[in-house]
Parts: C-alpha cells; structure tokens; sequence
C-alpha cells in the first residue's frame, strides 16, 4: 500500500485560501475515485473536492470552519501501491453558488460509476448506515440539513445509504415515510451552540464592514404603482409564449437606469482606504435574493443595454441559479447598485444596508391599497414605499433626495420609462 496525498486545488484565480465548511468523509472511510471528500467555500461559491483514486483516509486537514491554503494538504489517502501520483492537487468544476437547494431526488442519491465501469454495468444497492450517537454530526449535504430542520428530524435517527453512510434526500423521505418522529423541541433553558461557517460567516463579515465603514443616510418615499400596476398586468396577459411574466423589478431596473443616467456619482464604489470613487459606465445592478443558505447578490449585467423582457429574464435566471447553488462566481460578484426587495414580507419601511463597496442600495416595500388625495376626495391607490440608503461620505442628501424622487416620477407615470425627452 503507499499513502496518497490530495491537496486544496485552485478554485479561483487570486485566491489565496478557503474556508473547509464540510466533510463528506471521515478517518477510516473507504472512499471510490471521484467520490466528493469535501466542500470549501471562497467568496460565496462552494467547490466539491473529489478523490482522485479508490483508497481509505488516513488523514484530515481540520475542521469544518478552518482556512486552509491553496495547495496546503486537504486529504491522505492510502492507496493500492501501483496508483500514482504520490501527491496531486486534485481539478475541480468552476465554483457554483454556495446558495443550495433540494435537488431533484434522482439527483440527490444516484451512486456514482467510477470511471472503469461501462455505463450499463450492474451494481450493488448501498447498503443502509449505521445510526448514530448523541456526539456525532451525519453526513448530509446543506439541502438535506435544511429540509431535515425544517422538519424536526434528528439526521442521527436516520440510516445513509450515501458512501460513508451520507445521508440522502431519499433517506431522508424514506424515514418519514415510517413514521420517523420529530425531534421535540428544547425546553426554554437548552442552548445549542451554532459555529458560524460558510456562506452565513461570508454575510456576517460583509455586513460588519458595511455597518462599521459606511455612514449611512436612509431615504423613505411613498410612491404611487397603480398606473404601473395596471400596465405591468396587462403586459402580463398578452405576453408572448416562453416570455417571463414581469415583475415590479424590471420597470424599477429600467428606472434606475434612467435615473443614473443624470446622476451617474450614484453607480459606483468607493475605495475608502485610497479616497477614491470609482464611477462606473456600464450599469450593473445587483438583486439581494434569499436562499435556503442565506443571502446572496447576483448581478444582471448591463442593465443600461437590456430592454423592459431582457431584464425580466435575467432576473428569473439568476434567482433560479443561485436558489438552485448553480450560480457561478462571475454571476455574483460586479454589482455597482443594488436593488433589496422582500416582496409581500416588505413592510411599510425599512433601512437597507448598502452592499461595500458600492455607495447606494434601494430598497422595495411592500405594495398595499392606500386612501389617497386626489385633491377632491380621498380614493383607493395601490402604494409602494421605497427605502433607499446612501453613502453619506460621497452622497449628500440632496442628490439622495433627487435620485428617489426622479425613480418616483418615472414609476407613477411608467410611459417616461420608455420615451426619451
């Protein structure tokens, strides 16, 4: 036998580490080429690490929650003596979004062919786990952590018949299916230790630099969408098939643009180490969309240039990439504004925390049915609030004030969005 040693691979050009923030295996397992020995994440994309050979680990490189360095040891593998090399850095898939959902079923638990079997060749049923002791932490992937909590299931109640006993979405439902019980709940005096890692502590620190760095200015303004409304359902209902159905966000994109384009200060970073805003001309306007993982920021792209339908579009596909964990690094960095929307869940007002380094953040309310003067009588209006905040250092709020009122005018009366002066 000879010892086998993965190293972390380069998941990113100019990463220097990155954060392990699961372990599919563990010391003792028995593990196939290409089976996934871990997950480690770097600026919110995860990367599954496969093995490169058939072996038994000998060898872990920490804990979840460390920061390991590109190239250090990741795995120690013990390994048929003819197998080579003796240490390699294993290749990886380009980095998707750490912002997982449950996958398909057939897709969460198909066994894995190694390389040396055709495609058709037989193969035996896993065999189940066994369960485990009140210490241990499963095996599972995020997903299956999620609908588990969700669920009230303890994963230690449930048999893996994933490699190294991992338990899989089918497992999952298959104790359900018996009749598993929920966990109870904890009395008022338990307290249950949560290590913040992955995608959470990546949203932790970003928004302690925003808080501590920024100054920041919200902006609330009341904002008349019945006309908007009106247009937006009519579209929707004589739109072209394989065209997405519109959204508030497309028009309020199509605002901001028109808006930027007066005030273009307001789309771009600040550098606060070096004193020096970098204003950009292309337009890319981040959507804060919630995962089961956490928030995440992906980015359409040149807004200035897509239509009212091309912004609908994007918009809907990087929402389902990055709800999905399919979005690539690219598609969540680059942002240059923001736009925060809870939806229904929105509120009357809130205080958007702007996305560093970018200097504005805009933020949706909730749209409800309003008494409004009309000047004669008080009549039903469909009313939206718009929360927007502002770095105070490089946006007074004179030009805050300006850049809310304009994306208001344009929105109550949406044919300016459209028409050139």
């Amino acid at each position: 036998m000879a010892e086998r040693v993965v190293r972390l691979p380069d998941v990113g050009e100019g990463i220097a580490e990155a954060e392990l923030v699961e372990w599919h295996v563990k010391v003792g397992d028995v593990v196939r080429e290409d089976a996934v020995l871990g997950a480690v994440m770097t600026d919110k994309a995860t990367v599954e690490i496969p093995s490169p050979a058939d072996g038994r680990v000998t060898w872990l490189a920490g804990n979840v929650g460390d920061v390991l360095a590109i190239g250090s040891d990741f795995v120690r593998l013990e390994v048929d003596g003819k197998s080579a090399p003796a240490t390699e850095a294993v290749k990886v898939a380009s980095p998707a979004a750490s912002a997982s959902a449950k996958k398909p079923e057939h897709a969460a638990s198909a066994p894995r062919v190694p390389a040396s079997e055709p495609p058709d060749a037989p193969r035996a049923q896993p065999s189940a786990g066994p369960l485990h002791h009140a210490g241990d932490r499963p095996l599972a992937a995020p997903a299956v952590r999620l609908r588990a909590r969700e669920a009230g299931v303890d994963l230690r109640r449930v048999r893996g018949t994933g490699p190294a006993g991992r338990i899989t979405h089918d497992d999952l439902d298959a104790h359900l299916a018996r009749g598993g019980t929920a966990t109870p709940y904890p009395t008022q005096t338990a307290v249950t230790d949560i290590k913040i890692v992955g995608l959470r502590r990546k949203i932790a620190e970003k928004m302690s630099i925003a808080s501590s760095r920024i100054p920041h200015i919200t902006y609330v303004e009341e904002v008349d969408v019945t006309a908007l409304e009106d247009l937006r359902a009519k579209l929707n209902s004589q739109k072209q098939p394989g065209k997405p159905r519109l959204t508030l966000l497309p028009f309020l994109m199509r605002a901001m643009v028109r808006a930027i384009a007066e005030q273009p200060h307001l789309n771009a970073h600040f550098d606060d180490e070096a004193g020096i805003v970098h204003q950009h001309a292309g337009i890319h306007i981040g959507i804060a969309t919630q995962t089961p993982t956490g928030l995440v920021v992906p980015v359409v792209r040149h807004a200035e240039a897509r239509e009212l339908w091309s912004c609908a579009a994007e918009v809907t596909r990087l929402a389902e990439a990055a709800r999905n964990g399919n979005a690539t690094r690219d598609e969540l960095t680059g942002s240059t504004i923001t736009i925060t929307s809870l939806g229904a869940l929105g509120g009357l007002a809130t205080t958007p925390i702007i996305n560093h380094p970018e200097v504005a953040i805009v933020g949706v309310n909730r749209i409800a049915i309003r008494p409004h003067w009309d000047g004669a009588a008080f009549v039903p209006r469909q009313m939206m609030n718009l929360s927007s905040s502002f770095d105070h250092r490089v946006i007074d709020g004179f030009d805050a004030a300006r850049f809310v009122q304009r994306i208001k005018q344009l929105l109550e009366t949406p044919a300016m969005i459209f028409i050139d002066a």
